[in-house]
């Protein structure tokens, strides 16, 4: 299956829509594309919109884990939204949901990081 990352601008939120399967074969693609994107200076938020996502591994909570510390050095707030259902037992397995705040729409996500500034 491949495997896409899509980011998308919305004032100060960076919104990142990742599809196919997050695994040690793609996180870095993730990190390193996140990255360059926050490097820019322009962002203190980030949702991460997972409703493609379809397969995710310990690499890619890896990826996960390493933007929220990254969002909060910058004093920012860092959600999900859409969250496939395939994925979600991982995140209830990994606890990544009691430290992380989830939207069942990119727009909700989007209003709450807006709300939170």
């Amino acid at each position: 299956m491949s495997f896409a990352v899509e980011v998308a601008r919305h004032r100060h939120i960076l919104v990142v829509r990742l599809s196919g399967e997050l695994d040690h074969h793609t996180a870095e693609q993730v990190r390193t594309r996140i990255e360059e994107e926050l490097s820019t200076g322009l962002y203190t938020d980030l949702v991460l919109n997972l409703s493609q996502l379809t397969f995710m591994d310990s690499s890619g909570l890896g990826v996960i884990l390493g933007r929220i510390k990254r969002i909060s050095q910058i004093g920012g707030k860092m959600v999900l939204c859409a969250v496939h259902p395939s994925i979600t037992r991982l995140f209830e397995l990994s606890g990544l949901f009691k430290i992380l705040e989830r939207y069942d729409s990119e727009q909700a996500a989007i209003t709450a990081c807006e709300v939170a500034s």
